[in-house]
C-alpha cells in the first residue's frame, strides 16, 4: 500500500472547483416531542441518522434506551425494537433490498445490520477482528466501536476510536475482510471518533475525525492517506450533503467544509468555553441554535441539518436550510 506525503495537505484535501453557494440555515430548538410520560429524549451519547421518509432516529443510553424515533414534525413515533443502548454510532444506509440501520456498539463490541422496524438481519461479534488490531485491556483484548458508515458497494467500514484508532472493513454479508489506520504513522490517530463515507468524489473516500488531533482525516477506500484538515475544535461526527461536508465539534460548533477542504462556514458556535464538550448542560441554560457538544449529524433529504449532542438529558437541534 502507498502513502501520499502528509506536507502541504492541510487545505487541499479534495481538489475539487467549488461551485454551489454557500447554504443558511435558521435553528429550530424543542422541536423533538419526548415519548409520553418522559420529560426529555433521554441520555443522548449517541447519533442521529435520518430515513427516507424523512423519520429521525436517534440513539440514547436511557431512561428509556435505545433508538428513538420521531416523525418529520419531531412528534415521537417508537423506540426500534432489539436496538441496543450503546449505539454509539450508526447510519441509516438504502440499497436495491431495502434500507437498514447499521450500528457499532460501544460496550457490546459489536455491528448490527438491522431492519428500520427492528428486525437483526445479522450480528458481527468483536471475535470477527483478529486481536492484532485490539487493544489489551486487563490483559484481554478489546473493542470500544464508535463509528461507521456503509460504501456504495456494501462494504461496512467501521471504527474503534475509543480503543486501538483502527478503521475495520468487513463485507456486505459481515464478514471480515481488512483493517488498516490506527495510533502508529502513517496515520498517528489520536481517537479516530467517527467517519463518514465522502460520495462527493470518484471514488469515494473516508472522512475520519481524528479528535483529539483536532483534524479531519481524508483516505482512500482502501487505507491511502489523502490529505489533511487541520486545526478544527475536536471534531466528533461528519456527514455530507451535496457539496458540503459537515463537521460536529465536540468543543461548541458545526463546520461546513466545501470540497477543497476549506471552511466556508460556521454554525451555532458557543463562545462560553464551560458549556462545549460537557455533557450536563441543563435545558434552562440551552440557547437556541448554540450548540454545547456536536456528537452526531445528519442531513434531511431537503438539507437541513440535524445535530445530535453528547447530554445527559438529550438533545438535536435542527437548522432548517433556507438557500441553496
Amino acid at each position: 500500500m502507498k502513502f501520499s506525503a502528509l506536507i502541504c495537505l492541510s487545505l487541499t484535501l479534495f481538489a475539487w472547483p467549488l461551485a454551489a453557494a454557500e447554504p443558511e440555515y435558521t435553528a429550530l430548538e424543542n422541536w423533538l416531542k419526548p415519548a409520553p410520560g418522559t420529560e426529555s429524549i433521554g441520555n443522548s451519547h449517541g447519533d442521529v441518522a435520518v430515513s427516507s421518509a424523512g423519520d429521525v432516529y436517534v440513539s440514547v443510553m436511557g431512561p428509556v434506551g435505545g433508538v428513538a424515533v420521531f416523525g418529520p414534525d419531531g412528534a415521537y413515533l417508537r423506540h426500534v425494537k432489539n436496538a441496543p443502548n450503546d449505539f454509539h454510532g450508526f447510519v441509516i444506509h438504502k440499497n436495491a433490498e431495502g434500507e437498514f440501520l447499521y450500528g457499532a456498539r460501544l460496550s457490546g463490541q459489536s455491528i448490527l445490520k438491522m431492519t428500520l422496524d427492528g428486525d437483526v438481519l445479522f450480528e458481527i461479534p468483536g471475535a470477527a477482528i483478529p486481536d492484532e488490531f485490539k487493544r489489551l485491556q486487563n490483559d484481554k483484548p478489546i473493542l470500544r466501536l464508535t463509528g461507521m458508515d456503509v460504501a456504495s458497494d456494501g462494504r461496512l467500514f467501521v471504527v474503534d476510536g475509543y480503543s486501538s484508532d483502527y478503521i475495520h472493513i468487513f463485507s456486505a454479508e459481515g464478514k471480515y475482510l481488512d483493517t488498516f489506520g490506527g495510533k502508529a504513522a502513517p496515520y498517528n490517530f489520536k481517537t479516530c471518533h467517527k467517519i463518514a463515507i465522502d460520495t462527493r468524489f470518484e471514488p469515494a473516500r473516508i472522512l475520519c475525525c481524528d479528535r483529539e488531533n483536532r483534524r479531519v482525516v481524508s483516505l482512500s477506500l482502501d487505507g491511502e492517506v489523502l490529505g489533511i484538515v487541520e486545526g478544527m475544535k475536536r471534531p466528533a461526527a461528519i456527514a455530507v450533503f451535496g457539496d458540503w461536508a459537515a463537521v460536529g465539534e465536540i468543543e461548541g460548533r458545526i463546520s461546513l467544509l466545501d470540497r477543497d477542504g476549506k471552511v466556508v462556514r460556521t454554525i451555532g458556535e458557543n463562545d462560553v468555553k464551560e458549556q462545549t464538550a460537557t455533557n450536563q448542560v441543563k435545558p434552562a441554560d440551552w440557547r437556541t441554535g448554540i450548540l454545547t457538544a456536536p456528537h452526531g449529524v445528519d442531513f434531511t433529504a431537503n438539507g437541513d441539518l440535524l445535530v445530535s449532542e453528547y447530554n445527559i438529558f438529550g438533545r438535536v437541534v435542527r437548522y432548517q436550510h433556507t438557500r441553496e
